[in-house]
C-alpha cells in the first residue's frame, strides 16, 4: 500500500498543533516512520511540505525540528488573517453558490442554539466550521489555501477565550451570513472585518516551556506514548 505524502503531512501536521511533538524537537525520519507506519520517503516529503508551511525548520547538525516561533511572528499570522478573512467574506458575496449559504445558515442556527443552551465547548468547532465554509465560498483556491494554513498555525499559537456574549458572536455570523447572501460585499467585508477584530481580542499566545538547558538531542522523538497510523481513507491499495 502506498501512503501519499499528504496523508503523512497531515497527521506530522496535527501533531505539532495538538502539541504531540514539542517546540524545538527533533523529528527525525525513522521516528516518525514508525510512528505513523510509513516508509520514510512520504516523511522526507511531509517534512519539505511542513518546512515551506513555517511548521518545521533544517537545522545544522540537527536536521528536521519543529519550528520555535517568536512573539512576532505570532502577532503577524493574527493580522494577516484579520485582512484575508474579510476579503474571503467579499468575494463569498459574489461567488457563492445554494449550497454555502445552506450550510452557513444552519451552522450559524447551530451556534446561536447551543449559545443559548450554554453548551460553550460545542461552539469552538462550530465557529472553525463557520469560517472555513466561509472561506470555501469565496471561489478562490489560494486564499482558501493561505487562510487554511493561517488557521492550522493560530491554533497552534493561540489558545481562544470562550466570548462573554456568546450568543452576540453567533448574531455577528449571522449578520454577515445575511450580507453574503444580498450579494453586498462591502458589507460583508465590514461586518467581517469587525468580527475578527473582536475575536482577535480574545486570542492568547500559549505558554511555551522550551526545554532551553537539555541538549538537541535528548529531545529527539519526544512525543506521548500513544502512536497510530496515518488514516488510510480513500487511499487505493
Amino acid at each position: 500500500m502506498r501512503i501519499p505524502a499528504h496523508s503523512v503531512c497531515t497527521a506530522i501536521r496535527d501533531d505539532i498543533v495538538s502539541g504531540v511533538f514539542e517546540r524545538g524537537s527533533r523529528l527525525t525520519e525513522e521516528l516518525l516512520a514508525r510512528r505513523y507506519g510509513v516508509s520514510r520517503v512520504p516523511v522526507r516529503e511531509a517534512l519539505r511540505t511542513l518546512e515551506s508551511e513555517g511548521f518545521v525548520v533544517t537545522r545544522r547538525h540537527a536536521g528536521a525540528c519543529v519550528a520555535e516561533p517568536t512573539q512576532e511572528e505570532a502577532a503577524d499570522l493574527l493580522e494577516v488573517r484579520m485582512l484575508l478573512e474579510p476579503l474571503a467574506a467579499a468575494r463569498a458575496a459574489q461567488r457563492r453558490t445554494e449550497a454555502h449559504l445552506k450550510v452557513l445558515r444552519g451552522l450559524v442556527r447551530l451556534g446561536q442554539e447551543r449559545a443559548r443552551r450554554g453548551e460553550g465547548e460545542d461552539l469552538r468547532p462550530l465557529g472553525g466550521w463557520f469560517h472555513e465554509t466561509l472561506a470555501q465560498a469565496s471561489g478562490s483556491p489560494g486564499l482558501i489555501a493561505l487562510l487554511t494554513q493561517l488557521r492550522h498555525k493560530i491554533a497552534w499559537m493561540y489558545a481562544v477565550e470562550q466570548p462573554a456574549r456568546p450568543a452576540d458572536s453567533w448574531a455577528e455570523r449571522g449578520a454577515v451570513v445575511d450580507a453574503v447572501a444580498r450579494g453586498d460585499a462591502a458589507w460583508a467585508r465590514a461586518l467581517t472585518a469587525q468580527h475578527a477584530e473582536r475575536a482577535a481580542a480574545a486570542h492568547r499566545l500559549r505558554r511555551i516551556d522550551r526545554p532551553d538547558r537539555a541538549p538537541a538531542a535528548s529531545r529527539t522523538g519526544r512525543v506521548r506514548a500513544s502512536q497510530h497510523s496515518v488514516n488510510t481513507t480513500g487511499i487505493r491499495h
